[in-house]
């Protein structure tokens, strides 16, 4: 049976080192887990950016730092196949921000309640062995994202229900495509629990979380 194994990360350094979910940390766990294919949030076209010119770090800070200093070189180095599976359009993106359509103070007030919510999501990083990818962190992430539905059903539903939908089903074409293997997700930790809802409807050996 195909394993599929769910890394959250988190794509700041500066995060990552004050909830103790350094690199290193992800490097320990991707090493323990010994995928044969990574399935990373990284755009296709960005990765064929990449493999053109190493040096070229795409756009709006895409890929994360995560897979320009770990995981690129990390799956040079053991030969493990990557594939990319992020979701976007950049020409229409800032269309569908969540707060479109609010007064100048109702979007003050609605970015504060942002916060409040990304302040709940960190709170939570003493929960299991890898920070932020717990039970906690994951029921904490689907309020928060329940409420950006109700703000803006139209944006929520192009930023993340569509866009989640289609990097799933790259990661199960990526399954139909290599029966038997070990393939890791390594994706920012809010999508955990989506991942994790969908994938455990497939015929594949579910690992989350992997510590």
């Amino acid at each position: 049976m195909t394993t599929v194994g769910i890394l959250g990360t988190i794509h700041n350094p500066e995060l990552r080192e004050r909830y103790h979910c350094s690199l290193s940390l992800y490097k320990d766990v991707i090493h323990e887990f010994k995928p044969d294919i990574i399935c990373g949030e990284v755009h296709p076209q960005s990765w064929l950016r990449y493999l053109k010119d190493k040096n070229d770090r795409g756009y709006w800070g895409e890929p994360a730092s995560e897979y320009w200093d770990l995981i690129f070189p990390l799956c040079e180095a053991q030969n493990i196949t990557f594939v990319p599976i992020d979701w976007f359009e950049l020409d229409v993106w800032n269309a569908f921000d969540p707060f479109n359509g609010y007064s100048s103070e109702e979007r003050k007030e609605l970015e504060q309640r942002d916060d409040h919510w990304f302040a709940k999501q960190m709170e939570t990083y003493r929960f299991g062995e890898i920070p932020f990818n717990s039970n906690e962190f994951d029921s904490v992430t689907k309020q928060k994202y329940e409420w950006l539905y109700q703000v803006n059903p139209k944006a929520q539903n192009f930023r993340w229900v569509v866009r989640n939908q289609i990097m799933i089903q790259r990661v199960k074409n990526t399954v139909e495509a290599h029966p038997e293997k070990r393939i890791l997700c390594i994706i920012g930790a809010d999508h955990n629990y989506i991942f994790q809802e969908d994938l455990l409807k497939e015929q594949v050996e579910l690992l989350y979380p992997l510590r």
